[in-house]
C-alpha cells in the first residue's frame, strides 16, 4: 500500500505517467498497474485518463491529502527507528529563497559538527517553489519570507529581519550618501532578481509606495549575476543588509540603506506542520531556534 501511495504522489506531482515511473524508479507499466491497484483497493477511480495523463477525479484529490500524510507518517517512522539504532543521518533537503543562501552555512555548519552522519541537499528556488516543493515532501525544510505573502499551514521559526541596501560603486549617483530613500531610486540603471522571486516583488512594492516605478536594465534568478553586474561600477542593485554583510563589500562598493521607508520582512525556516516531525527536521528546527537566537542577540 505504500508504494502504490508513493506511485500516486508521484503522478499528482509530475502529471504524467512516464515521468512519474522514472522518478518512482520503476517502469511505467508497473506504476500504472500499482495505481490501479490502489483504485481496486480504495473502491473509487483516482486518475482521470485518456491518451496521457488528464488530472485527479474528486476522490483522487482527497485521496492524495491522505496519501501524503500517510507516507510521511511512515518516513518518520522509518527514520526514528534509523535514529534509535544508529544516531541521526540521514541527508536534509533544504530549498531557499536566493537571498537567504549565504545564511545557510550558519545554519548547516553547526548542525553537522553535532550530527556528523548528516549530509545536506541545498537547492535555490522562489518562496512559491519553496512552499510547494514542502507539500509534495520534495524538500525537508525551506528558507522563506514569513511575513510578506500568504505561507498556508506551516512549521516556522523566525530567523532574521531583511533589510534593504542600495549596493553601488563609488562615482555613481549617491555613493556619497549615508542614505538614500526609495524615491530616489528610479533614476539609477538597476539590476535585479527577477519578478518571480517575492524579493523584487517586495522591492516592487517599497517603490510603488514611494510613487515611482523602476524598469530594471537587468534581471536575474542568481545573486552572482548581480553582484557581477555591481563590480564593473556601472550598475547598482537592491540588496538585503546581510547578504551584503555577507560578501563583504569594501571599497569602491558601497552599501547605502534605503529609508522613507526603513523597510524589514521576516525570513525564517519552514517545515511540514506535522507531529512528530522527522528526527532531522526535528533537530533542524531545534539548530534554526539557536540560530535565531543568535541573530537577536547581535541586534
Amino acid at each position: 500500500m505504500i508504494d502504490k501511495l508513493e506511485f500516486f504522489i508521484a503522478l499528482a506531482r509530475e502529471e504524467h505517467f512516464g515521468r512519474a515511473a522514472e522518478v518512482c524508479g520503476v517502469t511505467q507499466p508497473t506504476l500504472s498497474a500499482g495505481i490501479k491497484q490502489l483504485e481496486g483497493q480504495l473502491g473509487v477511480m483516482l486518475v482521470l485518463r485518456g491518451s496521457r495523463f488528464q488530472g485527479l477525479t474528486p476522490e483522487g484529490k482527497q485521496v492524495l491529502v491522505w496519501a501524503r500524510r500517510i507516507v510521511g507518517d511512515t518516513r518518520t517512522m522509518r527514520e526514528e527507528m534509523r535514529a534509535a539504532r544508529h544516531g541521526l543521518s540521514g541527508r536534509i533537503r533544504i530549498a531557499a529563497i536566493p537571498t537567504a543562501l549565504a545564511m545557510l552555512p550558519r545554519l548547516t555548519t553547526p548542525f553537522r559538527e553535532k550530527h556528523p552522519g548528516v549530509t545536506f541537499s541545498v537547492l535555490s528556488r522562489t518562496s512559491i517553489e519553496v512552499l510547494s516543493l514542502l507539500g509534495n515532501f520534495d524538500i525537508d525544510a525551506g528558507i522563506t519570507y514569513l511575513d510578506n505573502e500568504p505561507l498556508g499551514r506551516v512549521t516556522s521559526v523566525p530567523l532574521y529581519n531583511e533589510r534593504y541596501q542600495l549596493i553601488t560603486a563609488m562615482g555613481n549617483p549617491y555613493s556619497d550618501r549615508d542614505k538614500v530613500t526609495w524615491a530616489e531610486l528610479s533614476s539609477l540603471p538597476l539590476c535585479l532578481l527577477t519578478p518571480d522571486m517575492q524579493n523584487r516583488r517586495i522591492i516592487d512594492q517599497h517603490l510603488a509606495e514611494a510613487g515611482v516605478q523602476v524598469r530594471p536594465t537587468l534581471e536575474s534568478n542568481s545573486m552572482i549575476v548581480l553582484f557581477s553586474h555591481i563590480r564593473t561600477g556601472k550598475w547598482s542593485s537592491i540588496m538585503p543588509l546581510n547578504l551584503a554583510e555577507t560578501f563583504g563589500f569594501s571599497e569602491p562598493i558601497r552599501a547605502i540603506p534605503i529609508v522613507e521607508p526603513d523597510a524589514s520582512h521576516t525570513v525564517g525556516l519552514v517545515a511540514a506542520p506535522r507531529e512528530p516531525h522527522t528526527p532531522l527536521v526535528s533537530a533542524l528546527l531545534d539548530e534554526a531556534m539557536a540560530l535565531a537566537d543568535d541573530f537577536h542577540a547581535r541586534r
